[in-house]
């Protein structure tokens, strides 16, 4: 659990002073002077559309509470770069030009896109790293704790094989190299999955693209052999359904358990089907929200208010100590989707139960 017992005290202090008025700015502690009022503008950097979370959640949650914090005032620059590291270092060009007030910064490639946080940094422009920690002077980062997203994963793969002596053959899909996170999550597998099953093939998946998944898990099929893989280990939805899909291209009729992440609709659908086993439930809103809060605070200077959101630490290979919140995730099974997507308004069963799984909602009691 390292990080994440102190992420969420981080927050619910955050949420506790504010309640109080302790940290809006003008209550007792010595509070900043406000650098500026709420005429603001939060540049925000998504790096890519195949995720359907960037702009179903993470854009409009971020628009919404920037728009709450500065009673209507502020806006937000949006950029999406599509998977593309060089159009997202553009982007963040074009960002500074405007004189944005602040940078929330979701990078394709982290390393690609310190130059530009330098640049950022030099036009006295502050940056959060936000979901992806960026390399380059950021001034605060937000995720979720990454490696406790690998573990969850990992873990969850591991008691359902249920295999004491290890043999179980998996094949393990990792997201893209230049993704930071990636890497987190399949340590976090990693330790979870060590001696506990036998890993016969692993790929490190370009660009985190279903397509590309797809074609490295029939190449795994192809020396295996379809039915002799135990579980699959898949760092998210998207490739996810991608080795479903190539499983059952290759004939098999009864799925293994595969793992995801991000509770995606199809992916909450194919784990009502049973085709999937389990994702990881990433609260969004919480992490859109309590970013967004995070660019105000520190545009307007409320430093109490920026350091009760802040309380742990992360390192970057640019950077230690760098001031972070790290939100905790939750393990998605069919036992859990009413108490995840359905409570925290991501679904409502009408998306989920479908005519196609309706069913599958009735054998399980959803709707």
């Amino acid at each position: 659990m390292r990080r994440t017992a102190i992420a969420l005290a981080a927050s619910t202090a955050a949420v506790s002073l504010a309640a109080c008025g302790v940290i809006d700015g003008s209550g007792g502690g010595g509070s900043a002077t406000p650098k500026k009022g709420d005429d603001i503008t939060v540049g925000l950097l998504l790096p890519e559309k195949e995720n359907p979370r960037y702009e179903s959640f993470d854009y409009p949650d971020i628009q919404k509470q920037v728009l709450s914090l500065t009673h209507g005032k502020g806006k937000v620059d949006y950029a999406n770069a599509e998977q593309d590291a060089a159009k997202q270092s553009q982007q963040l060009d074009q960002m500074i030009a405007d004189k944005v007030d602040v940078l929330l910064v979701d990078p394709v490639d982290s390393k690609a896109i310190a130059p530009g946080v330098q640049k950022a940094k030099d036009a006295g422009i502050p940056v959060i790293a936000y979901d992806r920690l960026a390399q380059g002077p950021i001034d605060a980062y937000i995720s979720f704790d990454n490696e406790l997203v690998g573990e969850v994963q990992g873990r969850s793969l591991a008691e359902k094989l249920n295999n004491p002596s290890g043999t179980s053959k998996i094949v393990m899909m990792n997201g893209s190299p230049t993704d930071p996170n990636a890497a987190q999550f399949k340590a976090g597998a990693l330790s979870e999955l060590s001696g506990k099953a036998n890993i016969v093939r692993k790929y490190d998946t370009k660009d985190w693209k279903p397509a590309n998944a797809k074609a490295n898990m029939l190449d795994a099929i192809k020396a295996v052999g379809a039915n002799s893989i135990s579980g699959v280990y898949a760092a998210n939805d998207g490739m996810a359904g991608a080795v479903i899909e190539a499983l059952k291209e290759s004939g098999v009729t009864q799925l293994p358990p595969v793992t995801g992440q991000d509770a995606s609709l199809e992916a909450v659908q194919r784990i009502v089907s049973g085709e999937q086993y389990m994702s990881v439930y990433k609260p969004y809103p919480t992490e859109a929200t309590n970013a967004a809060e995070m660019a105000v605070a520190k545009v307007q200077g409320r430093d109490i208010e920026f350091d009760a959101l802040t309380r742990d630490k992360v390192d970057s290979p640019t950077q230690k100590d760098i001031a972070a919140m790290l939100v905790p995730v939750v393990e998605l099974t069919r036992k859990n989707i009413k108490d995840t997507v359905l409570q925290d308004g991501i679904y409502t069963v009408k998306d989920i139960c479908t005519p196609k799984y309706q069913a599958a909602c009735a054998a399980i009691k959803l709707g």
